[in-house]
């Protein structure tokens, strides 16, 4: 704690403790900054709050995975068994023995595209005759890419999710910097009308001390024949109006405990006893001066409720041009370029003897089947593109017509949200500059008060003035005072305003949104 907070909170000790706001144990001094540290840590609707940014990243990386590729393996065994129905196969019972597998990896590619490149195995034996390969072991190597090339082509559409999911996040982060600066600027006013209800209770019961010591001076004064007795009935009158006042005051200032207490999230021992919070800040006169339209660039820039419009804007944008490319024909593009091996145990059988016994065999592998593949020994490719034209695309239309609508929507509603921040910060500029000089107006009252009743004490004690007079000018000094406290407080909320309605807030107090989002 600076020196400065330390003797502040000193004097809110000494005051609160001459109003009768005795520190029990438990009760807590708070200066505004320890005040606005706690909300930010413990307010409920933060807690709630921060999980929103949360689940939209999780959202967001869920979408991304669409684009990380997929490894797809097969295996699989067979035996297919008959009876021969060729007297040449020599077997009574055909039979035939396989096996399989294949390896692919799949691709999506940003334009709305597929990339697929698959590696296939297979091993077949029979007990037939007039086999070149027996067993025999075949690979195919292939490379395939199909691309939409009219509807679901292009950057947006092929990553619509993820633009959304990526919106959806900025949207709640930005609402969530709201209500980093709604709290604060709850703190803030809580705060001070809190030093502000305090404050006026000290000043009515100083003026409630005064008015009895006047009505205890007056009684002697009558007791000796200095007075006349109506000047008690005065006195005792406005003794107990002032009384009735503070009754009030008190009210005004366990409701103002307990707005601060809510927000700082401080809730009631096992005892049943709530915490006092006691401020030890007090409203000072910082001038500052911003035009309208400085405030208003201001806000354009940096309010984060105009943020969640334009990312909502953003993600209608990207609904209407997918519904605008679905009303497209379908137009594939279609390129595969293969390259096959075989090998095995094969059967050499003389050309003018086919029907012979085989003259020779040579030993192969299914190693050299997958060697083959990977050399493209054989020119293998395929290209042709597949068009499909829908009949009446009532669907297509109708959600394009619907997406139109609702962006065109959007944005006039981020206009009219314009309009009315222009209107907020006028009327916030309006009101810091009218608090301004209400605060050098309220001092100079409040000076001429104190010296008006000091006069009157004087004329009164010479037996010039009654106690009327007196009464009266104690109540315009409180009046006074408690104007004066009024205008501060008010300076000091119109500047929270300002913060507010331009979306510094966090800047002005060097807080960022990602501290609270790791």
């Amino acid at each position: 704690m600076t020196q400065k907070h330390l003797c502040g909170a000193l004097v809110a000790l000494i005051l609160v403790s001459g109003l009768g706001f005795g520190q029990e144990t438990g009760d807590v001094t708070l200066t505004l900054e320890d005040s606005i540290v706690r909300a930010l840590k413990n307010n409920l609707n933060i807690a709630a709050e921060v999980i929103n940014p949360g689940l939209a990243s999780a959202s967001l990386s869920q979408a991304k995975q669409m684009y990380t590729p997929t490894l797809e393996f097969d295996w699989g065994r067979d035996r297919y068994e008959q009876l021969s129905t060729w007297s040449l196969q020599q077997a009574g019972t055909y039979i035939n023995k396989g096996s399989s597998a294949s390896t692919s990896v799949l691709q999506r590619i940003p334009f709305g595209g597929t990339f697929q490149a698959s590696l296939n195995y297979d091993k077949s034996e029979s007990n037939q005759l007039f086999q070149n390969y027996n067993p025999s072991y075949t690979s195919r190597l292939s490379f395939s890419l199909t691309q939409p090339l009219l509807k679901n082509f292009g950057w947006t559409v092929s990553r619509r999710e993820i633009l959304i999911a990526q919106n959806s996040f900025e949207v709640s982060r930005s609402q969530f910097e709201g209500t980093l600066i709604d709290t604060i600027y709850g703190v803030e006013t809580a705060y001070w009308n809190l030093v502000y209800s305090i404050e006026n209770l000290g000043t009515l019961r100083q003026s409630l001390e005064s008015g009895r010591d006047l009505l205890a001076k007056t009684k002697r004064e009558v007791q000796v024949g200095t007075k006349a007795p109506i000047e008690v009935l005065n006195a005792e009158a406005t003794v107990a109006r002032r009384e009735a006042d503070i009754l009030q005051a008190e009210s005004l200032v366990k409701r103002n405990q307990d707005q601060l207490r809510m927000l700082l999230n401080l809730g009631v021992d096992p005892q049943g006893r709530k915490e006092a919070v006691l401020p030890a800040d007090k409203p000072a006169f910082r001038p500052y001066t911003i035009t309208v339209e400085e405030a208003y660039g201001l806000a354009l820039a940096r309010r984060p409720d105009l943020d969640v419009s334009k990312s909502t804007i953003e993600t209608k944008a990207v609904n209407y041009r997918v519904a605008k490319n679905q009303r497209l024909p379908q137009l594939d593009l279609r390129l595969v370029k293969a390259s096959p091996g075989i090998s095995g145990r094969q059967y050499l059988y003389d050309p003018g003897n086919p029907f012979g016994d085989p003259i020779g065999i040579l030993e192969g592998s299914a190693s050299q089947a997958f060697k083959d593949s990977f050399k493209f020994l054989y020119n293998n490719w395929t290209a042709g593109v597949t068009l499909t034209i829908p009949f009446g695309d009532v669907v297509g239309k109708a959600q394009y017509a619907y997406a139109k609508l609702d962006l065109e929507q959007a944005q006039a509603r981020l206009k009219s949200q314009e309009q009315q921040i222009y209107i907020e910060v006028s009327d916030a500029v309006r009101t810091l500059e009218t608090a301004a000089k209400a605060v050098d107006a309220y001092r100079v009252a409040r000076e001429l008060a104190e010296r008006q009743l000091e006069a009157e004490m004087k004329k009164l004690n010479v037996g010039m003035s009654t106690n009327y007079f007196v009464l009266t000018y104690q109540d315009a000094l409180a009046s006074a005072r408690t104007m004066e406290m009024r205008a501060l407080v008010d300076y000091n909320i119109a500047m929270a305003t300002i913060a507010r309605v331009t979306g510094t807030t966090l800047q002005a107090r060097n807080i960022t949104v990602g501290d609270y989002l790791k």
